[in-house]
């Protein structure tokens, strides 16, 4: 059950069986056996099924956050149980979007397995934080994964991918996502952030002339602009930022969907603290596929 059980993290971080087996190294068909294999053992329905598309019911979310703590517990059988001597500084760059959400989840199981370490985390954008990293200042980086390619001696791991989609204030009736983007001001997530970058390319792929007059980095002043009717924004829903969402209609982007992907960087052969973290990382953010 284990083997199943991983893949439906998979499933939950990228979104379907193909995109979770692409990752994993199985066909589409593998990773669909495996989830009703774990269907058939626990005796029950995981997803919801609706023609080519499979969706984590209620039942289907709870068993993945029990997944991820079995899983955490099976990846700690071989560790040492004294690790009282180890200690030292741990510099962690993050996006702020990841701070109360993913990285709080995983700084109690680190600092209970490495209650020696000082843990230092240091906000910036992605971009700064890289920069960074490279430079020897951070130890790792919690960061949106870059469009460009990573210098030979980091490593890139995938965590969760957050899905754009269209906030408009809650006066503007449902209709087409494309229609109201032409009929109303855009505020524009920053070009300079990578996630501003993802929806300028969608904007240009899409051909559709908007009329933007103010750029801002940070999500939640975007939300309470909506909110305020000044304009509309594409942006990632990110799990932080839940609560601001509710303040505004979210509309989605139905079939041209995109996703930003959230991961951590570090040297490609990191040690014992760095790995740890990481994999408390990825346990944390398997609730946030």
């Amino acid at each position: 059950m284990i083997t199943e059980l991983r893949t439906l993290v998979a499933v939950a971080r990228f979104g379907t069986f193909a995109a979770a087996g692409k990752r994993i190294g199985l066909t589409q068909a593998a990773v669909s056996g495996q989830m009703k294999r774990l269907e058939e053992k626990l005796g029950t329905e995981l997803f919801d099924r609706t023609g080519r598309s499979a969706t984590l019911n209620q039942t289907g979310r709870n068993v993945l956050l029990k997944a991820g703590e079995v899983l955490g517990l099976v990846d700690r059988l071989a560790e040492p149980q004294d690790r009282s001597a180890h200690s030292g500084h741990l510099r962690i760059g993050a996006i702020s979007s990841v701070q109360p959400t993913l990285l709080k989840r995983a700084l109690g199981p680190f600092h209970a397995a490495f209650p020696g370490f000082y843990v230092q985390i240091l906000p910036g954008t992605s971009m700064e934080l890289m920069d960074r990293l490279d430079s020897g200042e951070l130890d790792l980086a919690v960061v949106i994964e870059p469009s460009f390619g990573l210098p030979q001696e980091l490593a890139w791991h995938p965590l969760t991918r957050e899905r754009f989609v269209l906030a408009v204030p809650k006066t503007v009736a449902p209709a087409n996502w494309r229609r109201i983007l032409q009929d109303h001001p855009l505020l524009r997530y920053n070009r300079h952030s990578f996630g501003g970058r993802q929806v300028q390319r969608f904007l240009e792929q899409q051909g559709i002339p908007v009329r933007d007059w103010v750029e801002v980095d940070d999500i939640p002043a975007l939300l309470a602009m909506v909110a305020d009717g000044l304009g509309v924004a594409v942006l990632p829903r990110a799990e932080a930022y839940e609560e601001h969402f509710l303040n505004v209609r979210v509309l989605e982007l139905e079939e041209d969907a995109f996703f930003r992907e959230v991961g951590v960087l570090c040297p490609r052969d990191p040690d014992a603290p760095i790995a740890r973290f990481i994999a408390e990382c990825r346990i944390a953010s398997a609730p946030l596929g």
